[in-house]
């Protein structure tokens, strides 16, 4: 089945439902796969995964479903480069905080920099909702430590 639901209303779901999950601390659900922590989010015809493996060094995908069927995804992939600059819970804190000025702006893609305290977030990406490619990485003193890629797009049959 394709999706019939706009574009810009994806878009205004997805950043709703990044936002109320990993950024906004939303309760996990039961894993979907072996080990693997999942937040879940509805809103009427529409649902969301994120599903990951990892902590310090993670691996994961997001996906939205409309009626059930998979209409949308994104995979990343993200790491501590300098654990003696960063731990996995500061860097925690400095993208949800990062993150959450994003999806304020009512976006999740496009350019952006954030200061929070010491650290620099940048996320840098190319392509709209339905297929894009993405960087995000923070830095310290002018050291990036800590870097996640990311790509993604419309799922079609």
């Amino acid at each position: 089945m394709a999706s019939t639901i706009p574009l810009h209303k994806l878009n205004h779901f997805i950043v709703q439902a990044k936002a109320a999950t990993y950024v906004g601390d939303g309760q996990t659900s039961a894993p979907s796969r072996k080990n693997a922590h999942d937040l879940a989010f509805h809103a009427g015809d529409l649902s969301y995964l994120d599903s990951y493996f990892g902590g310090t060094d993670f691996i994961g995908q997001e996906v939205v479903y409309e009626h059930d069927e998979p209409i949308w995804a994104m995979n990343y992939y993200g790491r501590i480069l300098k654990p003696d600059k960063i731990t996995a819970v500061q860097a925690g804190q400095v993208i949800k905080r990062s993150l959450s000025q994003l999806y304020e702006e009512g976006r999740f893609l496009g350019g952006f920099t954030h200061t929070a305290g010491e650290f620099s977030y940048i996320d840098t990406n190319q392509g709209d909702p339905q297929s894009f490619t993405g960087k995000e990485w923070i830095s310290r003193d002018g050291v990036i430590v800590y870097e996640l890629v990311y790509h993604g797009g419309m799922i079609k049959p």
